[in-house]
């Protein structure tokens, strides 16, 4: 993420945490209050998307993945049998390195 991004992203999150419409001009505002500079397309860009959608509905899924990538994975359903079995040997090995993380000794400070 370049800190024009970055600008904009806490910008606006700035602006919907105080309740105070997200325009262009507001970004702006904030923006230059920071003493950050920003190209003049950012602003305009990101009071279009934030139009289109709702900026806590993307804050609450910051974490999930997107239909685009869950799409490919829907696609390959004749592979299911053969990676059926796969699972069960994956969930032993973290088993076992779980246990290991557990016996480790590590301190920060010694």
């Amino acid at each position: 993420m370049s800190a024009n991004e970055l600008a904009m992203t806490y910008a606006a999150l700035i602006l919907h945490d105080s309740g105070v419409e997200i325009t262009a001009e507001n970004l702006k505002k904030v923006a230059s209050a920071a003493n950050v500079q920003v190209k003049a397309y950012w602003p305009r860009l990101y009071e279009r998307i934030l139009a289109k959608n709702d900026i806590e509905k993307l804050v609450a899924n910051v974490g999930t993945a997107s239909a685009a990538v869950a799409a490919p994975a829907a696609a390959a359903p004749a592979a299911a049998p053969a990676a059926a079995a796969k699972p069960a040997a994956a969930a032993k090995k973290e088993e076992v390195k779980e246990e290991e993380e557990d016996t480790a000794q590590f301190d920060l400070f010694d």
